[in-house]
Order: C-alpha cells, then structure tokens, then sequence
C-alpha cells in the first residue's frame, strides 16, 4: 500500500496547482483572449477584410513559403545529425552537438546580422552579389536562411536523445542480416523515431511561422515583398490600425494553440509507445 501523504503535503501541492494555474491565467489565456478580443471587435466583416487585404495576404504567403522550405530542410539536417550523433563514434563530436545547440544560446537578432555581415552591400560577399544581379538580403533567400539559422536546433535535439536510447543493437541485427543502409534507415530506423520526428517538425514549423528578430534584420520590411506574418503585425500595429494588426496577429495564435494541441497528442502517443516499447 503506499503512503498516504500529510495533510500539510497535500495543501502544499493545491497551493502550487493553484498559482501554476493563476499564472498561466494571467500570462497565457489572457493575452490570447485579448488578442481574439481585439481582432473581433469590430466584428466578423472587419476581421475578414484585414486578412484579405492584399498586403496581409502577401505576408501570409510568404510566412507559409519561408516555413515550406525551411522545415523540410530542418528534417534532413535533424535526421541526418541525429543518426550520426546517435549512432556512430568519430572525434568532434561533442563540438557538433554544441553547434548545434548554439542558436539556442544566441540572439536570433544577432544570427540575422551575421547575414547581413556576409551577404550585404559592405558584405565579405556583397561586392561580388551585386556584381553578378544575386540578391540575398533584403529579398527571399535571406529570410529563409535565417528562418533555417534559428529553427535548425528543433528537429535535432528531438531525436538525438530519443536516439541514443533506443541504442544501435535493431540497426546492427538488420545489417547483419543483409539490409542495406538506407533499407535499414526505412525500415528500422524510422519507424521507431517517427513520433519524435514529428514533435520536431510541429515545434520547428511553429518557430519558422512565428520567428521575428532575425526575420526583421535581413528583411527590410519592404511592405507586400518581404514583409512575414510578425513583421506584418509590427507594421499595423506602429500605424495605430489595432484590429488589422490583432487580427493578423490571431492568426499566429491560432497556429500556436493547434500546434499546442497536435504537441500535447503527440507527447501522449509518444510517450504511450515509449513505455510499451520498454
């Protein structure tokens, strides 16, 4: 039988339910409830004509083509890392899982500078861009490749642990029975990450939709050309056009809160299949 807990114990542990749920209260439902309030409150007709006008289209388009490239790009690399992290035994490699860890610990402001260090008019390569009609800062590449720069990490650092744990013994008894690598990786590999592949990819997809620092420095905020979902929001908002903005802004809510639920359903099936592997 297990012990009861004391009666002290137990209001402990309702007091701190309790302010865990008052603080998600104050700094989570409320702003969203604030948001759709906001972008509601001149009605459905005036919500509606701020997500089709031309320039909130644009930006939503261009939100959802940055994120088509980047996050298929985050995978090969996760995949790819993670396999080579998890799997093999070569020298440097606690230098590449801290590379990998380093957006995490650096401004994504300063990870939009380097860009611009490297690509723009007074660039290492800017002279040569210009000299042969390349445009990168300023234009789309550039706000893909820092979307990639600060959501590379998500995809990776979900597999490696899960990984590692799962050991190298299943890949081992396939090659030794014939498999190919890549059958292997198809057959083996794949199927036992695939929950955790997919958190990565919902977490990596929500950063890329939402990102704004690095975005916002390589962008130029040229309205209707380069300007993303957030910077879009950022721009209504400086013109005092507060429903347009919110309800653009809603949008990126709304993505939050499926991603949100998709997470949640995956930790429990992931977890589930976890525990019954084990």
């Amino acid at each position: 039988m297990s012990a009861r807990l004391p009666n002290h114990s137990l209001a402990v542990r309702r007091l701190l339910i309790l302010g865990a749920l008052v603080f998600i209260g104050f700094f989570l439902v409320l702003p969203l409830v604030a948001v759709f309030a906001e972008a509601l409150s001149k009605g459905f007709a005036t919500y509606g004509a701020a997500l089709v006008e031309p320039d909130a289209i644009s930006a939503i388009k261009l939100t959802l083509l940055v994120a088509a490239i980047s996050v298929p790009l985050n995978v090969v690399f996760g995949l790819c890392a993670a396999w080579a992290i998890a799997k093999f035994d070569f020298r440097g490699k606690s230098v590449l899982v801290t590379l990998i860890d380093l957006p995490f610990s650096i401004s994504p402001v300063v990870a939009g500078l380097v860009y611009v260090l490297l690509f723009g008019a007074q660039g290492w390569a800017g002279p040569w861009l210009i000299d042969h009609g390349v445009r990168i800062i300023f234009a789309v590449p550039s706000i893909v490749l820092a979307t990639v720069l600060v959501t590379f990490p998500f995809v990776a650092r979900e597999l490696i642990p899960l990984m590692q744990e799962q050991g190298r013994n299943d890949e081992e008894a396939a090659l030794a029975l014939g498999a190919s690598g890549f059958r292997t990786f198809l057959r083996v590999t794949l199927p036992n990450i695939r929950w955790g592949l997919l958190y990565g990819v919902l977490l990596c997809n929500a950063r890329a939709m939402g990102e704004f620092g690095a975005v916002s420095v390589v962008s130029g905020h040229l309205r209707g050309l380069t300007n993303t979902m957030p910077l879009h929001v950022e721009i209504l908002y400086n013109e005092y056009n507060f429903v347009a903005a919110f309800a653009v802004a809603s949008l990126l809510a709304l993505l939050a809160l499926v991603t949100l639920v998709l997470k949640t359903s995956l930790e429990w099936k992931f977890g589930y299949s976890h525990r019954s592997a084990r």
